[in-house]
């Protein structure tokens, strides 16, 4: 990384949010000094974590911010870095969880010394207490899909209905509850003010292959493009909802929506939807029917397996465009 100061501010305000690329360098403004940083070279890399390289001087420069604040804490620091580094979310929250991770690797490794911990944190992605169960209405409902119309969709997360909507994944989605990851949204679907299905919706995984191949793009376009995919991570119509045609209608609804809502929280539309479906319990009929597409397979192998071994059941992934020009709205963004 090479880093130039420029001693003058640039405007910001609504155009802070965006980024630049000037003769192939990065260029973020920020308010103060503005760092430069040009692309990595493969062989200049020392570690790579969730994407993010380190090189020889991005170590010096950690090295240096630590350095010009002795009495810092790890999360200062965390955010010094991405307040340096313009490291930052598109509604401009700091990104300072991931340099945390980012720099606590870089410790672990001899790379930099970071302070003692002053405090011990409860970690939710560590110390995972499940969440516990919330009664609701079981009635059954067995019936046509429109006699229970008009459903109403609402985004649940940071509200009063999160915990319900947690309760509902833990003990009747297959796979339990798990705490989503990077960007993400929850919704829940209700019939006559009554829940009956839940979708959670978060950040894509970096490496699907029959995905990037579908997009077709590199892997430049991939990182930049990446924040425009949402993944279905969890898909719930609760037991006792027995409603022919249910799921289809859900996920065509949800595709009207889903880009609006994610806008307005994380100022970025999205472009691209995707799911896995464990082949050995299902077979994605309801994303079939609501026409999206079958994209291929997964390896089984999972992204920290080194050693080509299959160690898991095969996923079948499916995507749906949200836009019919998706791919120049990705490639290239």
């Amino acid at each position: 990384m090479v880093t130039l100061f420029i001693p003058r501010l640039l405007p910001c305000g609504e155009e802070s949010r965006h980024n630049y690329f000037i003769n192939n360098a990065f260029f973020a403004c920020v308010r103060r000094r503005v760092a430069l940083h040009k692309p990595a070279m493969e062989n200049d890399i020392i570690l790579t974590y969730r994407g993010k390289s380190a090189t020889k001087e991005d170590i010096a420069f950690i090295n240096d911010l630590m350095a010009k604040h002795p009495n810092a804490s790890r999360n200062a620091l965390s955010k010094e870095l991405c307040q340096a580094w313009n490291w930052v979310q598109a509604n401009g929250s700091l990104r300072d969880m991931v340099a945390r991770g980012f720099m606590l690797k870089l410790h672990r490794e001899g790379h930099i010394t970071l302070p003692p911990t002053r405090r011990k944190v409860n970690n939710p992605f560590i110390n995972r207490t499940p969440p516990p169960e919330i009664e609701v209405d079981q009635t059954l409902i067995k019936t046509d899909l429109s006699r229970i119309r008009p459903l109403e969709i609402r985004q649940v997360k940071k509200t009063d209905q999160e915990k319900i909507f947690n309760s509902l994944i833990q003990h009747h989605h297959y796979l339990g509850y798990c705490h989503p990851v990077g960007e993400q949204l929850k919704y829940m679907v209700y019939a006559q003010n009554r829940p009956i299905a839940c979708f959670s919706w978060s950040s894509a995984p970096r490496h699907i292959g029959a995905r990037d191949r579908y997009i077709g793009w590199n892997k430049e376009d991939r990182v930049q493009g990446l924040q425009y995919i949402a993944y279905n991570s969890r898909f719930l119509i609760l037991p006792w909802i027995r409603v022919p045609h249910l799921a289809s209608h859900l996920l065509g609804l949800m595709a009207k929506n889903i880009s609006r809502d994610w806008e307005k929280v994380y100022n970025h539309p999205l472009y691209f939807l995707e799911t896995f479906v464990d082949t050995e319990r299902f077979l994605g009929t309801c994303y079939k029917a609501g026409n999206w597409i079958y994209l291929g397979d997964t390896t089984g192998r999972g992204k920290n397996e080194k050693n080509h071994v299959k160690t898991r059941s095969i996923k079948a992934i499916w995507g749906y465009p949200l836009a019919r020009d998706f791919r120049s709205r990705m490639i290239g963004a």
